[in-house]
């Protein structure tokens, strides 16, 4: 989901980025197609979920994704503080603007908020505004947010990481949390919903996770190799433990979205010659071995069917080494313009769909001539927000990055020079 910023009116084909902008761009589509199904195609959407999960599917492949990208971007600026600044200016803009525009929609009563589930206001805005509201026992404004959630985790443990110099052991993270998420579901670990926050209240959780997070960003990002490892590993701890004990999907679930991001990372070590593509492709191999089993393990249950979620790994994984394999082929023009504008795809979509569920309502029977139609209206309305949200936060990130890199470069974590 994560790109370096580019302006979709002049991608580059032969891009050494130009695969992913393509695996972005597949993803969106396979995502918002799942989505809308809802609304446009119940009835191939019954037949298919059981056996594709196309949801999964298109996160595992987003994940895959910036798995690949998020440490090198770490690792090539070699400073924290650039790091946070550059995500922060990445993530928060459009996903701001997003949810102003759905609170707005609701008020007027055009969309339909979803319920807090007696939260407080204070409460639900200040879990989405550290990005884990997924994590913190906190209802998800829209449901897409809820990856954006694994994402702030996966970005505070590669900053853990970086920060303690075991960047470099991606593989080895990776297996890790694989062999984990087996291990907990061979053992029968089965955790209660957000229950975390079951136990020391939502409200106690969320201040606590806030305070934490703060923190941990503002050590990581400072002077003192001390404090920088401080706040390192504060926010790894807030992570992990977070993902372990107070998600909504299983453990076993989060442990393996935390491994396939890390499995990301590995291909591109082994990419650019800091490890072997043997080393590499036995990682792969026991992250879906271990993934897979953990599925099967798990067994159906509500909203889950494990033949779906299987194929659905399974197939991301393909698809991410096939766009690996022809990275250096031409990439297909309408491929990179989606992947550019993936993440206002992925962000827009659900905001246009409750509009539509809540003044036309969702149709008993398929129309593929209204799911193309939904299409048509969606992609340039994101061709829209990416330029004139997306763009310009970035441009800020870029302009107050380049103001403070005199004294970043001062403060370069010393594992920072051997590169990315």
């Amino acid at each position: 989901m994560e790109s370096p910023p580019r302006v979709p009116a002049a991608p580059t084909h032969l891009s050494r980025l130009g695969w992913l902008d393509a695996l972005r761009g597949i993803a969106a589509i396979v995502v918002v197609f799942d989505h809308s199904s809802y609304t446009f195609m119940p009835e191939l959407r019954r037949e298919l979920m059981p056996e594709f999960n196309t949801s999964r599917y298109g996160i595992m492949v987003f994940f895959l994704v910036s798995g690949y990208i998020i440490p090198a971007s770490l690792e090539r600026r070699g400073c924290v503080r650039a790091f946070w600044i550059g995500r922060i200016f990445r993530v928060y803009p459009l996903w701001a603007a997003v949810v102003a525009v759905l609170c707005a929609l609701g008020l007027i009563g055009v969309a339909e908020l979803r319920d807090f589930g007696g939260q407080g206001v204070v409460t639900v805005a200040v879990a989405h505004a550290t990005m884990l509201q997924e994590l913190l026992g906190t209802p998800n404004l829209l449901l897409v947010l809820w990856t954006l959630s694994y994402e702030m985790s996966f970005y505070l443990l590669v900053v853990a990481l970086f920060t303690v110099r075991l960047h470099q052991r991606s593989s080895a993270v990776s297996v890790v949390l694989a062999g984990l998420a087996a291990v907990s579901v061979a053992a029968g670990v089965v955790l209660p919903v957000s229950a975390l926050s079951g136990l020391v209240g939502t409200g106690s959780l969320v201040a606590c996770a806030s305070i934490a997070m703060v923190v941990a960003i503002g050590c990581a990002s400072s002077g003192s190799p001390a404090l920088r490892v401080f706040g390192g590993v504060l926010g790894g701890v807030l992570a992990f433990v977070l993902v372990l004990f107070n998600g909504t999907v299983p453990v076993w679930e989060g442990l393996v979205i935390l491994a396939v991001m890390f499995l990301g990372t590995a291909v591109h070590r082994a990419e650019h010659g800091r490890s072997t593509w043997r080393a590499t492709a036995v990682t792969a191999l026991l992250v879906v071995v271990c993934a897979v089993g953990s599925a099967y393990r798990y067994g159906d249950g509500d909203h889950f069917t494990r033949r779906g979620w299987i194929v659905a790994l399974l197939l991301a994984v393909l698809t991410f080494g096939a766009g690996l394999w022809l990275r250096r082929r031409r990439v297909p023009r309408m491929l990179t313009v989606l992947g550019t504008i993936s993440y206002s795809v992925y962000l827009v979509h659900p905001v246009l769909l409750a509009v539509i569920d809540g003044t036309m309502g969702r149709r008993r029977q398929d129309s593929l001539a209204l799911e193309v139609a939904f299409f048509a209206v969606l992609l340039p309305l994101c061709l829209l927000t990416h330029r004139y949200v997306e763009v310009p936060g970035q441009t800020w990130g870029r302009r107050l990055t380049h103001r403070l890199r005199p004294r970043d470069e001062r403060h370069r974590h010393p594992a920072s020079h051997t590169g990315t």
